[in-house]
């Protein structure tokens, strides 16, 4: 029999629950309480070293905007000293480190696309606020930091934890820099407690052990100053599609969330592709559908499942990119999939070269729709390839501008990748 989920007052936690964002609390019932009084400030951190969040970061801040929704203030935390520490959670190799300009043009960019789910400046007192955590943690001495901080932390307890075991069990070892890594997040938690008013850290369920451990030193240092104790935890939990790959992840690398990064209608197939047996599950985590409606939607079968991922798309890529660029990706789907010569709306691509060989252009980075040439040379010989139409079968088989047209060479690569073509060289 399936676990019964916990039964809480507050609208915000029954919204989290019946969507599924819900995992496990470190007291929910003083959450739930908390929520029921009124405005409660809650953060959840993000790693900014590359320019734009991935579908992977989108489950939080789905609950991040539902949360807000319900009347709660969100601090976003752009871990920009951190970023340059790295958290050995759930890694088995060390991070790459990033300088401090990098990470704070990454900040200003991911600024935008939170923008799309929560509000910063509306006027309202639950407006989101973005900070970034080497406004403290870079002026931390580093005795003062021992003394006031480390002295608070067990390196019995912490090498126990899974995260530092897995890392000690394996063949990687773990570096002085990562082990420090708790004690950072734990002491950000400890500092918007007390210049923000922040109550509630949530996150992965791979936080655990740093978010409890925030907690824990929040607890500490009240007992002897004699600070209000309120600090509190809540996990999301960690998500994996139906054919065993990381959420937010695909053929040609991580989904981003920036449109140069990560087109809209290469967005929209994103969702459209998705397995089967994920419809439900990301219909309620990434649309805001009734329950009732999804639940209609994900009873269906056949082509009438089809049907339920584009909804599922649609709303997924409204959500990120508004409504007229999910309209387009919409169109451009029907067009680049149903057998029609009118791909107007499906993505071109511009490639300087004034020729180009069918092999290398099936795996240039502005198409990559192959993982090698090896690959390519295969399947192009076993007819995956088409040009306007028409199965190719020669991978050395030249291409030149002039063949392109003025609309653009329609290429089809496999079952699941369109695109249209020019060479501008």
């Amino acid at each position: 029999m399936a676990d019964q989920p916990p039964s809480v007052s507050s609208p915000a936690l029954q919204v989290l629950i019946e969507r599924g964002f819900f995992e496990q609390a470190s007291d929910l019932a003083v959450i739930d309480a908390a929520m029921q009084a009124g405005m409660v400030t809650f953060y959840n951190g993000y790693d900014p070293t590359a320019d734009s969040l991935h579908a992977g970061s989108l489950l939080t801040i789905m609950a991040m905007r539902h949360l807000q929704r319900a009347g709660h203030r969100p601090i976003v935390l752009m871990g920009g000293a951190t970023a340059m520490v790295g958290d050995p959670s759930g890694r088995s190799e060390t991070r790459k480190l990033v300088e401090l300009e990098t990470i704070e043009r990454n900040c200003e960019a991911i600024q935008r696309q939170f923008a799309r789910f929560v509000h910063f400046d509306e006027g309202t007192a639950n407006d989101a606020i973005m900070v970034d955590n080497s406004r403290w943690l870079m002026g931390l001495g580093y005795i003062e930091f021992l003394r006031d901080i480390g002295r608070h932390f067990s390196v019995n307890r912490m090498v126990a934890a899974k995260t530092y075991r897995d890392r000690l069990e394996s063949e990687l070892p773990l570096s002085f820099l990562e082990f420090n890594y708790q004690l950072l997040q734990a002491y950000d938690f400890l500092h918007l407690k007390r210049e923000e008013g922040c109550d509630l850290q949530v996150g992965g369920s791979d936080q655990w052990g740093n978010m409890i451990a925030g907690v824990e030193l929040i607890r500490r240092v009240a007992a002897e100053q004699g600070e209000s104790t309120g600090a509190y935890c809540l996990t999301y939990p960690l998500l994996t599609t139906a054919d065993g790959n990381k959420m937010g992840k695909t053929f040609k690398g991580a989904v981003w969330l920036d449109p140069d990064k990560f087109s809209p209608f290469d967005y929209y197939q994103y969702w459209i592709n998705c397995h089967d047996r994920d419809v439900e599950g990301l219909l309620r985590y990434f649309t805001e559908l009734p329950i009732e409606e999804i639940n209609g939607l994900a009873n269906r079968e056949g082509r009438a499942l089809n049907e339920a991922k584009a909804v599922l798309a649609f709303e997924a890529t409204k959500m990120l990119h508004g409504e007229d660029e999910a309209g387009r990706a919409r169109t451009a789907s029907v067009q680049a999939f149903g057998g029609g010569d009118d791909w107007s709306a499906v993505d071109c691509v511009e490639i300087a070269e004034s020729e180009i060989r069918l092999l290398d252009l099936v795996v240039h980075d502005q198409v990559v729709g192959f993982k090698s040439k090896r690959e390519a040379r295969e399947r192009i010989k076993s007819g995956a390839v088409k040009l306007d139409g028409e199965v190719v079968t020669e991978a050395m088989e030249n291409i030149d501008a002039a063949r392109c047209g003025g609309e653009g060479l329609r290429l089809q690569i496999g079952r699941k990748r369109r695109v249209r073509v020019k060479l501008v060289g």
